[in-house]
């Protein structure tokens, strides 16, 4: 289990956190808890906490029963574990780090200077996600599965072609079949799940109204340009990944 509190948070604020390039962050007193203070001249993170009251509420026979109702979000500061200082934090679980460092391909996404994280899905949220704004790119994911991370992967390249303008229809099917494009090319054919990429095109197509096969012939320019500009960046990456390692 791990000891990381913003494990716990929705996926969205999770999100946010390693939009901003971090992986744990905290308020000042959890922070204090554990030993640590902000540095001065810090900047917060910003998330939301949903706002909740009781409230009791009368059936026919007049019992009462009481529950808690949202009504609204507030801004909440936390500040990254870089902006902190003092006791050093206890070794936690780092096992979803590990998976992500070892992630294939993952050196092109590094070089294009995105944040990656990892959150606990809980059943209500996406697979995975890639998400740009003002703070920086980040892929995050919330499952272990190459294909969840291909996809993904796919996006932000489309994003970095200069797409990613397209309708909701276009941008999928060029991530799920550039993502399992690009599985095949690395032989990773199980991983690939073709029978699942062609469940998740043909849905993005039938929302479209469009014929499966004409649909993914549609985007496949875009596939192989997204799939190119991937390998060739880590074929350029080699030379470096060899001296750092030798």
């Amino acid at each position: 289990m791990s000891s990381v509190p913003s494990r716990k948070w929705s996926w969205h604020n999770q999100l946010l956190v390693v939009l901003c390039g971090t992986n744990d962050a905290r308020g000042i007193k959890q922070w204090n808890a554990v030993g640590r203070k902000i540095r001065t001249g810090s900047k917060a993170l910003w998330i939301l906490a949903p706002c909740l009251k009781a409230v009791v509420e009368k059936n026919d026979a007049g019992e009462e029963s009481k529950r808690q109702i949202l009504y609204g979000f507030r801004s909440v500061p936390v500040f990254a574990v870089e902006d902190t200082e003092g006791d050093p934090l206890p070794q936690g679980d780092d096992h979803y780090d590990t998976w992500i460092k070892e992630l294939p391909l993952v050196e092109v996404a590094e070089s294009w200077g995105m944040n990656l994280g990892s959150y606990s899905n809980g059943g209500h949220a996406p697979l995975g996600y890639y998400r740009f704004g003002q703070t920086g790119e980040a892929i995050m994911l919330g499952v272990e599965n190459l294909s969840t991370w291909s996809h993904e992967l796919i996006h932000a390249a489309d994003h970095k072609l200069g797409a990613l303008k397209e309708a909701k229809w276009h941008r999928e099917i060029v991530a799920e079949l550039g993502g399992a494009v690009l599985l095949e090319c690395l032989g990773m054919k199980h991983d690939s799940d073709l029978g699942g990429a062609y469940q998740y095109i043909e849905s993005y197509a039938k929302d479209a109204n469009k014929d499966t096969v004409k649909a993914c012939i549609e985007v496949l320019d875009r596939v192989c340009k997204c799939v190119t500009l991937i390998l060739d960046t880590a074929e350029s990456l080699q030379p470096a990944t060899l001296a750092a390692s030798a």
